[in-house]
């Protein structure tokens, strides 16, 4: 009996391999999309850190006129630093639900052109000349091992007096957006700072414009962000990176956008396209919940993000960013951690 059972069944079989072969094969195959995997956390109990960053604020606001003493900034109708430093620090805030936080512990307003790697400084004539559209000297990066000398910052990093330094200049000062220093620094969106190893620990430094508003502060920490969520990713084993997934954007994972990069909103064409009407499914609100992942995707575009406004859409991205507590493939449920203080990588 069971003879016959294993003979009918082999029959089916053989008649259903004739029957793909024959009218199955001129279809095209469907790939089902790659599953969205659940991480388990490995405890919800570890609590979410609050962290207060002690601020250095270095401003290069050099006199332009010595007879009246107008500044740079004056001259050009530019932004007050304090108002700027006031909104960033706000948005900060608000976009972590207070888990980040900054206090400028010192201020420092410097009456001077910062040297070049070369030596060159401008003077307010060649300034005034570059501005006006003369060609700017090269090579273009600031000295920043000279300003760290003068101010003594690597000394008041290894003492915890600071945290890390803002600078504020003006177009074509040389200050990448964010670049890391100190023992063990790594890639910040530039390359690591070399001969600060004398420091333990690793310190970001922030080149800021008054020329610029709060949207372009809050993009240079963005990229700051990614820089440092890379790095604190890398490790991942294949699948479990979150933050890969966080950044994916629509055009790069057709049907599989998330909350996207700086860069590229979730429906996003090109760099910087912020206004973009064009729906797209999106799991963007499953990292509001984290880490109850994965929930449904839902239609979205720009009205989600500012409709083009560079500040709207980068607090849209930082407020997405984890925040809550415990852990997950040891890495914190509360990512600014992180982002405020590298030095947490790891542990």
């Amino acid at each position: 009996m069971s003879r016959n059972t294993g003979s009918l069944g082999s029959l089916i079989g053989s008649f259903f391999e004739r029957f793909l072969k024959r009218f199955g094969s001129s279809q095209t195959p469907v790939t089902p999309p790659d599953p969205r995997p659940v991480f388990p956390s490995d405890n919800l109990f570890e609590p979410a850190r609050i962290l207060t960053s002690r601020v250095f604020l270095v401003i290069y606001d050099p006199v332009m006129n010595p007879v009246t003493g107008e500044k740079l900034s004056s001259r050009m109708n530019w932004h007050r630093v304090d108002d700027l430093v006031t909104g960033f620090i706000a948005d900060i805030a608000t976009t972590s639900n207070g888990l980040a936080r900054y206090q400028v512990v010192d201020r420092i307003e410097l009456n001077e052109f910062p040297s070049k790697t070369d030596g060159f400084r401008y003077t307010p004539e060649t300034l005034k000349a570059v501005l006006q559209g003369a060609t700017p000297h090269t090579p273009s990066m600031v000295n920043y091992n000279q300003i760290l000398t003068q101010l003594n910052i690597l000394q008041r990093v290894q003492d915890h007096e600071i945290d890390e330094v803002w600078f504020f200049a003006f177009p074509h000062a040389g200050f990448y957006e964010s670049r890391m220093g100190g023992k063990g620094a790594f890639w910040c969106n530039s390359p690591a700072l070399e001969n600060t190893n004398s420091c333990n620990r690793k310190f970001i430094m922030m080149g800021f414009s008054y020329e610029r508003q709060v949207g372009e502060m809050l993009e240079s920490f963005g990229h700051r962000s990614e820089s440092i969520l890379i790095k604190t990713f890398e490790k991942a084993l294949p699948g479990m990176n979150l933050f890969e997934r966080f950044s994916r954007y629509d055009k790069q994972n057709p049907g599989l956008a998330e909350v996207g990069t700086i860069h590229f909103a979730p429906n996003s064409e090109n760099d910087y396209d912020w206004n973009d009407p064009r729906l797209v499914p999106s799991h963007c609100d499953d990292w509001l919940h984290f880490p109850g992942l994965p929930g449904p995707a839902r239609q979205v575009n720009a009205d989600e993000w500012g409709n083009g406004d560079i500040r709207l859409h980068h607090k849209w991205w930082l407020r997405h960013l984890p925040k809550v507590a415990g852990r997950t493939a040891s890495i914190s449920n509360n990512w600014w951690q992180y982002i405020i203080d590298p030095n947490l990588i790891g542990l």
